[in-house]
């Protein structure tokens, strides 16, 4: 079969172990992001299979309609708002998903909220500019950590803010709010007490309809002088400018974020990354070892299934 992988930025999928899986296959793989439907075409016209790395690119139906020799779609990760599962369905494409722990995601939580107190960054700049100490950090231990959002990965944070003394605090549905109580955890009182108490806001929501913006600007106005918001789920769950806005106003003090509206980011051409107060990565949450073994495995196994006749793991 002839299998297309894009969005491989770092080209470390031919060096993954599960690669192996697909040696009786012909694979062509690219290190970019394209857009636009002409370019996506060109780069997608031969492939019988796709596999996509999360939300990298998006297929549409206008791209679909250009592509009649693709069967089916392995993604990695769980189904998002980026593929049109309805014209797949139509036109007989199987896609097929997968899932992984959470681990990598949830210890980058730990690792961006720690790096926050301390100013780590900028010491290490300090540093390396001959300069000497220039900040008074926080710890985390006895520090409210407000998790919005009680998934898999949400959970995953609170147990390991547990692990470092935090007091953890939880907002989300209602169904959230349940399963975060019967495991030990307190819930905020409403989303209003959840911003006015935490010191530090981590969001940990899927992104969809009805989660897209549900982080406002007036959500932000009611936190703490002192407070930190991290966000390694969806850029998009926040209010579009406000995060910006907030931070110029103080509120939050300080941000780490690990997610763009619009990735990859080059040129530094990001408004958050021209502020003191804001740490940026590269939306490396899941970008591990053993995260992308596990995704990747299970995606190509998903390819083997099908020319098996015994397809597993779809979604349509």
């Amino acid at each position: 079969m002839n299998i297309v992988i894009t969005d491989d930025y770092q080209d470390c999928v031919r060096h993954l172990s599960c690669f192996k899986k697909l040696k009786d296959h012909q694979v062509e793989i690219h290190n970019d992001t394209v857009s636009g439907v002409e370019a996506l075409v060109a780069r997608f016209q031969d492939a019988q299979a796709i596999v996509l790395i999360r939300e990298r690119t998006i297929i549409n139906r206008e791209l679909l309609n250009c592509l009649p020799k693709l069967k089916l779609i392995s993604q990695t990760g769980k189904i998002a708002s980026h593929i049109d599962l309805d014209a797949c369905k139509e036109k007989g494409i199987v896609v097929m998903d997968g899932s992984g722990s959470g681990t990598a995601t949830a210890e980058l939580n730990i690792l961006l909220i720690l790096a926050a107190l301390r100013k780590f960054v900028e010491e290490v700049n300090r540093l390396k500019l001959g300069q000497w100490q220039g900040h008074l950090g926080d710890q985390l231990a006895g520090k409210i950590l407000g998790v919005y959002g009680f998934g898999r990965i949400g959970k995953q944070v609170c147990a390991l803010g547990k692990a470092f003394g935090a007091k953890s605090l939880v907002w989300g549905r209602q169904s959230s709010l349940e399963k975060a109580s019967q495991d030990g955890f307190a819930i905020a009182q409403s989303k209003e007490a959840f911003f006015r108490q935490s010191d530090i806001v981590c969001l940990q929501l899927r992104l969809n309809a009805e989660t897209r913006g549900i982080v406002t600007a007036a959500d932000l106005a009611l936190m703490k002088p002192s407070s930190i918001l991290i966000n390694a789920s969806r850029a998009e769950l926040i209010e579009s400018g406000a995060l910006e806005f907030g931070l110029k106003q103080g509120r939050p003090a300080y941000a780490a974020v690990d997610t763009y509206e619009s990735e990859p980011v080059l040129a530094a051409n990001h408004p958050l990354l021209n502020l003191p107060n804001c740490l940026c990565t590269p939306h490396i949450g899941f970008v591990e070892r053993d995260n992308y073994e596990a995704y990747f495995g299970i995606a190509f196994d998903n390819i083997n299934a099908y020319i098996a006749g015994s397809p597993q793991n779809c979604v349509n």
